[in-house]
């Protein structure tokens, strides 16, 4: 059970939405595999397009879905009608990014009305074994919800 309580009650069909309206990770082929308040597991399969020239899935790979863990986490536990934005991470790289899948696990340390510190930790998977590859300590800025914005890409550019 989370020790979070999340502001919105809908809280898990809008961070869904959320992490759904981010090509970016569609494009890297991750997606959610598990969710709770202050909490989020994310998943990506091995993919020969996201190495670089050792075969490794690509640092910037990595740092991303760890990116993008935090901000779930931290999205999940701020009121409706906010936007969550990214200010600062620090990773750190501790093994080769070698294995079959990959697994990004974001958890809430510290909630804040404007700000949120989260740490993840990303996993690669090889011959049934799961071996810690990164650490991310990550702040995130909840975002107020702008008179007039479209409410599913609110801080789209137009």
């Amino acid at each position: 059970m989370s020790r979070f309580q999340p502001k919105n009650p809908d809280y898990r069909a809008v961070a869904i939405h959320t992490f759904e309206q981010q090509r970016a990770m569609k494009t890297l082929g991750i997606s959610i595999a598990r969710l709770e308040p202050g909490e989020v597991d994310l998943a990506m399969d091995y993919s020969l397009d996201l190495t670089q020239q050792h075969g490794f899935i690509h640092a910037g790979i990595i740092t991303a879905g760890l990116d993008s863990a935090c901000g779930i986490a931290a999205f999940i536990l701020m009121p409706a009608a906010t936007g969550i934005l990214t200010v600062e991470f620090k990773t750190n790289l501790l093994a080769p990014a070698r294995g079959e899948r990959f697994a990004f696990r974001a958890t809430v340390v510290k909630p804040g009305r404007t700000l949120t510190v989260c740490e993840a930790r990303a996993y690669a998977t090889h011959d049934g074994g799961e071996t810690l590859i990164a650490t991310m300590s990550g702040t995130l800025m909840a975002l107020a919800a702008r008179e007039g914005a479209a409410k599913d890409r609110a801080y789209a550019p137009a």
